[in-house]
């Protein structure tokens, strides 16, 4: 037994499920989706580490403007749902982004982070799906799924 081995943030189940749910949200819609996880938020406000987040992912840089990341601190239980542009003002504003953050605080607060998650990622595929859906000329992941984990 290492001393210095950690526990992962999440499970490999929890991770598959994940992106497996990333996966199905993007095959109905031209728009992308990530998640970030880390331990601790380097910030008062997690909003400004996810804004940090997806400039750093290059998510400002999709062809339509219609990313979005969702990102999670674990161990200091906080989490901020960011969209660009396009997907921030189609989506319905602020109420929309409320409700979706409900779908994940939910759960979050029975101790499922992989079902918040996924409720989460189901709700914004919605609206995803409902302004930027699937087009067959354009067949490019922009974006990788995998989830990506910070410090």
């Amino acid at each position: 037994m290492s001393f210095f081995s950690k526990k992962p943030l999440l499970s490999a189940e929890v991770q598959n499920q994940v992106v497996e749910r990333i996966k199905a949200a993007e095959l109905k819609t031209t728009a992308e989706v990530r998640v970030y996880v880390e331990a601790h938020c380097e910030y008062m406000d997690p909003l400004d580490r996810a804004k940090e987040v997806f400039v750093s992912l290059a998510m400002d840089k999709t062809e339509k403007r219609n990313a979005v990341i969702i990102y999670m601190a674990l161990k200091d239980h906080q989490f901020a749902l960011f969209g660009d542009a396009a997907i921030y003002e189609l989506a319905g504003g602020p109420l929309f982004w409320e409700s979706a953050a409900e779908h994940l605080v939910t759960h979050l607060k029975q101790g499922k982070i992989g079902e918040g998650l996924c409720a989460c990622i189901d709700e914004l595929s919605n609206a995803m799906a409902k302004h930027f859906p699937y087009d067959p000329t354009i067949t490019k992941n922009e974006l990788p799924d995998e989830i990506v984990f910070g410090k």
